[in-house]
């Protein structure tokens, strides 16, 4: 596979649509492949909750739609994950606690300027994302047609629906109950509190389906004890503050939450004119197939292909799974053979 390229893009002083700028803002990234004389040979796939760019590699490699060979691809950090400003490596005064809200808006805002200022970039023929970077899917679409030709969501909604909600307020719920919240500068994990996170994630991210056929289990695994551990090691390596902050970006997520839309979630969608798919599983319990269903009336362009999958929400993670890696592929190979709008 062609040789990726890790790099930063310095943002400067960085303005949030809640008007708090992030002074010195920046936003990691990773590349595939190499931009054509024309710029415009690019896919974008940002990353998600508890994601890093170098985790859609499952997806890159020759052949498959994400092709190196073929097209240049960009993986950019999203904020709060440690490799874009987080609260872990802000500027003051927002380090930690002190960090502000930023929304998915945000994050798309940030990327448009990755891929104009720094690499030139004048046209995108995909951008496409999972989970969290399946929600900016909607943002690139709705907002910014002019440069991208496709966009697909993969586990993904427009608007974090209230059943999501109620489960991201647990994670949110756990991390501020740890007494020692406020006062340790969320640098390290209470382990009563990163056990109950990964009990969280453990019972929300793969479906009752895949627990029911033994899917957790292997040599190492050998009772549900054992997934939850198996999470632990997931989670562990965050900063704890950079994890909170990024449950609050995905309880923001509202494609009309702009004042392009102001709130007019069936407008926003109608604004939804590029070729769409939207790639929901059938067992996922955060993204339900009834959310995209319900949105794909207001599409013109839009379209629902459904991952059948015991994974639940783990069939869109890169990697997860073989079979649904290759629906994916497949999927994103046909919406790249669409001709654009």
């Amino acid at each position: 596979m062609t040789q990726a390229t890790v790099g930063s893009y310095a943002l400067g002083d960085f303005v949030l649509q809640s008007g708090i700028v992030l002074s010195d803002a920046f936003m990691g990234y990773q590349t595939f492949g190499a931009l054509n004389s024309r710029k415009d040979n690019v896919i974008v796939f940002p990353t998600w909750y508890t994601g890093t760019h170098d985790q859609v590699t499952p997806y890159v490699g020759k052949g498959k739609a994400l092709d190196p060979d073929k097209y240049f691809i960009v993986v950019p950090d999203m904020f709060t994950n440690g490799n874009s400003t987080s609260p872990s490596n802000a500027a003051a005064p927002h380090q930690g606690l002190n960090f502000p809200l930023v929304t998915p808006f945000d994050n798309v805002i940030a990327q448009r300027r990755l891929l104009e200022e720094h690499f030139n970039v004048n046209s995108i023929e995909l951008m496409a994302g999972f989970s969290m970077s399946g929600q900016q899917a909607y943002h690139w679409a709705a907002l910014h047609s002019d440069l991208v030709k496709r966009a697909c969501s993969i586990c993904g909604s427009a608007k974090t629906s209230p059943h999501n909600l109620a489960m991201l307020h647990a994670y949110k719920s756990t991390f501020e109950a740890s007494p020692e919240w406020s006062d340790s500068a969320c640098s390290e994990w209470d382990p009563k509190i990163l056990t109950i996170v990964s009990s969280i994630g453990a019972t929300m991210a793969m479906s009752q389906d895949w627990y029911r056929e033994g899917q957790h289990l292997s040599d190492e695994v050998t009772d549900v004890a054992g997934a939850i551990e198996n999470l632990k090691s997931l989670f562990i390596s965050w900063v704890p503050a950079d994890l909170y902050a990024q449950t609050l970006t995905w309880m923001a997520a509202d494609v009309s939450n702009n004042a392009t839309f102001n709130g007019d979630l069936a407008a926003a969608l109608a604004a939804i004119k590029i070729p769409f798919l939207m790639m929901p599983c059938n067992t996922d319990i955060y993204f339900r197939v009834a959310d995209n269903e319900a949105e794909l009336p207001y599409m013109s362009n839009g379209a629902i292909k459904v991952i059948e999958s015991y994974s639940g929400h783990m069939a869109g993670l890169p990697g997860f799974n073989t079979d649904d890696d290759a629906f994916v592929n497949n999927q994103l190979l046909n919406l790249l053979s669409v001709p654009a709008s």
